[in-house]
């Protein structure tokens, strides 16, 4: 990039900076896409002119909305719930419900943000959005997640439907906040249809959703093993985190043949050196329980050792999978990482490695492949579940993750083809980044100002 472009780069982080005050996540998120595309961009002089880049580093509009509910001992609680519909150029807003005490405006901001250009590399037409409430689900009674669901719903509903905003499940929501929640838009609607993916199998859910994150990341992955003439057998895989997308990752990577060798909580980590056995994975995989009790239950049956307050990045291994949450991988764990000869991270989590740990790995060329990229499956996923919801059909398993892994593949593609290859190295985030960028700034200039 030329003087001239940096500065006038420069000038857009500024203007974004101002902005959007408070907001590290979201600011680290934009300023994470302009530092790839700008250079591209300043050569489009019609998405210069018309401030695409500006209009995508504001949401179309972000809902914000009192949640009130009753809990069993007849209190009343009072929590905030968001919407963030962030751009529906493509298609319908798309992205999850998270609830978690962490969740404001800038998370959602930074989540809707990078759900739009993950939803673009898809190919499928679907938009980015997120939603979510600080209300804390734990140690609360099933009773109470119902009622608090539903409480959420009351307002969420007029905001969503089908063809408008899709949610899905994020953290602390699963399929059973799912149900809740799509029980509760139904009566409200008066209407069944496709307003929430994530869904029960019995009622319009699709096979292979739950798998579908950490299943695509794996596939990612393969693609990236394979440019390599390499493939997951005997590789040592660190994952970080202990949830469903960690779990799923680490099954179908032991189904592939690697030794997943770490999983982890907020609490520390679990280490295996010769491999979590696969057994393990898939008898925990099914239970509901917090991620600490969960790790000392695969501790208990197959060993290990864990260490309190660690975390994963420590141990010598090939390939690096972080999947708990954003900014969890910074420049120490990255110069670990390194240091054992780490030669892969893929993300599983939204931005999950911090500006400094990403510089690291272009230096010292590991290659890394951003959440927008390796982490798209459980939207693809969700798009193929809104497909057979409008259709009224219900796709086979094998035909669903058949489509999942030639939407990976093609993801994958879309990368190699926008950063090239260098020396054998290929900056897989600054691809998914200009291929994202591509499509979704084409269609806000195809539509018009607005």
């Amino acid at each position: 990039m030329n003087s001239s472009n940096e500065r006038c780069m420069d000038n857009f982080i500024d203007w974004v900076e101002s902005r959007n005050a408070d907001e590290p996540e979201f600011i680290q998120a934009v300023r994470d896409l302009a530092c790839d595309v700008y250079a591209s961009y300043s050569e489009r002089k019609a998405w210069q002119s018309a401030k695409v880049l500006e209009r995508l580093s504001e949401p179309d509009r972000i809902i914000s909305f009192r949640v009130c509910w009753e809990d069993d001992r007849g209190d009343i609680h009072v929590n905030r719930g968001w919407r963030v519909q962030h751009c529906g150029a493509i298609g319908p807003y798309k992205g999850g419900i998270r609830f978690h005490p962490s969740v404001n405006t800038s998370i959602l901001k930074f989540l809707a943000f990078e759900q739009t250009f993950k939803s673009a590399l898809t190919g499928l037409p679907i938009g980015g959005g997120k939603g979510g409430s600080d209300f804390d689900p734990r140690g609360r009674s099933d009773r109470e997640i119902m009622r608090f669901c539903q409480a959420f719903m009351n307002e969420l509903y007029r905001h969503i439907g089908e063809n408008t905003d899709v949610p899905a499940g994020d953290i602390n929501v699963g399929r059973r906040e799912i149900g809740y929640l799509f029980g509760q838009y139904r009566r409200l609607a008066n209407t069944f249809s496709g307003a929430l993916t994530g869904k029960d199998i019995e009622f319009g859910g699709s096979h292979v959703r739950m798998e579908a994150t950490g299943y695509g990341l794996i596939y990612f992955l393969r693609c990236m093993l394979a440019r390599r003439d390499q493939d997951l057998e005997t590789q040592r895989v660190a994952i970080s985190g202990s949830g469903n997308v960690a779990l799923h990752a680490a099954q179908k990577a032991i189904d592939l043949g690697a030794r997943v060798i770490t999983l982890s909580s907020s609490k520390g980590v679990l280490h295996h050196s010769e491999g979590i056995p696969g057994k393990e994975i898939n008898r925990v995989i099914e239970l509901r329980m917090d991620s600490t009790e969960l790790l000392e239950k695969i501790r208990a049956a197959a060993g290990g050792d864990w260490h309190e307050g660690e975390k994963p990045w420590q141990f010598e291994c090939d390939i690096a999978l972080p999947c708990a949450t954003q900014n969890e991988l910074d420049g120490e764990d990255a110069k670990a990482l390194a240091q054992n000869q780490c030669l892969i991270v893929a993300e599983g989590a939204n931005m999950p490695c911090t500006e400094t740990a990403i510089e690291i790995f272009k230096d010292r060329k590991i290659l890394h492949a951003p959440g927008k990229a390796s982490n798209a499956g459980g939207v693809a996923l969700s798009g193929l579940e809104m497909a057979q919801n409008a259709s009224f059909s219900r796709w086979e398993q094998q035909r669903l993750d058949e489509k999942l892994l030639e939407i990976m593949q093609d993801i994958h593609n879309q990368c190699v083809k926008h950063a090239g290859e260098h020396d054998g190295y290929v900056d897989y985030h600054r691809g998914a980044n200009i291929a994202a960028f591509n499509r979704v700034a084409s269609a806000v200039l195809a539509q018009g100002i607005g």
